[in-house]
């Protein structure tokens, strides 16, 4: 009798043991066999900038090069990087012994006439008397007042000269244009300067402005006035600008132009420290955005894989705004509610997949 419900037992424990197993198995064939998931994220359109990122640098807003307009020798440097200046201020010396020489000739010239016209105008006041009183002639009269006219212009020409010479020998005194700070002086006393040599770079002490170079095909899309945002490089506070000149000429090496922005509000930077700028070029209450490694083929066919209702992959064609960005700015192709995988190397055309929704896309920030 116990031997029997002994093996009873047995036969449950192997049954029971063999169900389990199939469950086991099948469970594991259900496992292995089942479709493939993939990241997708689901399109909702929502409000999309497109803008358009450039790196740009602090500069003042003016900024001129001093030179010499004569070559000769540096004999005297009166100011130093960091430097603040006044209009007018000295800034160097050149050596000109030959202009000062002549400097010196003209005011010896200009004694001389001087004196003759003293000279003049005493034979002038004399002979003037003589002939009031009939002694002497009016032609003797006539050659005196010659004369001292003769001697009034030379004592011009000698001024004139004496003046030139001295405005020569004063263009070797270099002078600051206006009034500002000194960020580079590139020249040592001594030094033999031409008149292409920098002697100094003087920038304003009024506002800041950024300066930046465009890719030539976006020139003619930005105006003046558009809002940008920037941030100094490595730093995440970000300020607000807005788009004050762009150039009319293309740079014909680098196919770029030249952009300067202005901050909103008063800053203190350091001049020619670097700026991440991202100008604003087009607001769109509903437009869609996916990650640029969603997209195959972007340059030449730009297309998506997207999941249909029934799990299989499908590839999209879609259209991409022409604007560089770290995600792309779909004009045509996807619609509210697409699910767009976002690894298409991951599949392939006409799989069968599991949708795994992840976040949206962040917008696009250049």
């Amino acid at each position: 009798m116990i031997a029997n419900l002994s093996a009873d037992r047995r036969r449950r424990l192997i049954i029971a043991g063999a169900l389990l197993g199939c469950v086991l198995i099948a469970a594991l064939g259900w496992w292995l066999l089942r479709p493939a998931e993939v990241a997708v994220i689901e399109i909702q359109p929502g409000a999309v900038e497109i803008t358009l990122s450039v790196v740009g640098r602090v500069r003042p807003e003016n900024l001129l090069d001093v030179r010499s307009p004569n070559a000769g020798q540096i004999t005297g440097l009166f100011r130093d990087d960091g430097d603040i200046v006044e209009k007018g201020a000295p800034l160097a010396t050149i050596q000109s012994d030959i202009e000062q020489a002549q400097t010196d000739a003209g005011s010896a010239r200009e004694r001389a006439a001087r004196a003759e016209v003293t000279r003049a105008e005493l034979v002038f006041n004399r002979t003037r008397t003589l002939a009031d009183r009939g002694v002497a002639s009016p032609a003797a009269l006539d050659e005196a007042r010659a004369v001292l006219q003769a001697a009034q212009a030379g004592l011009d020409v000698a001024k004139s000269e004496r003046l030139a010479a001295s405005a020569r020998s004063g263009e070797f005194t270099i002078r600051a244009p206006m009034a500002g700070v000194v960020l580079v002086r590139p020249v040592d006393n001594g030094q033999v300067i031409s008149p292409e040599t920098t002697l100094f770079q003087l920038g304003s002490m009024g506002g800041l402005e950024l300066q930046a170079d465009i890719d030539e095909a976006y020139g003619d899309v930005l105006k003046p006035g558009m809002s940008a945002r920037a941030a100094l490089s490595g730093s995440d506070a970000v300020f607000p600008v807005w788009l004050s000149e762009i150039s009319p000429r293309v740079d014909s090496s680098t196919g770029g132009r030249q952009i300067k922005l202005v901050p909103v509000e008063e800053m203190d930077v350091p001049l020619g420290r670097s700026v991440d700028i991202t100008i604003v070029v087009e607001r769109r209450e509903a437009g869609i955005i996916v990650p640029r490694e969603a997209v195959m083929d972007a340059t030449t066919q730009p297309s998506v894989f997207v999941v249909a209702p029934d799990g299989t992959v499908q590839r999209r064609a879609i259209e991409i705004a022409d604007w560089p960005s770290q995600s792309a700015i779909v004009e045509n192709g996807l619609a509210s509610g697409d699910r767009v995988v976002l690894a298409p190397g991951e599949t392939s055309l006409s799989a069968k997949v599991r949708a795994r929704a992840v976040s949206a896309a962040p917008p696009p920030e250049g």
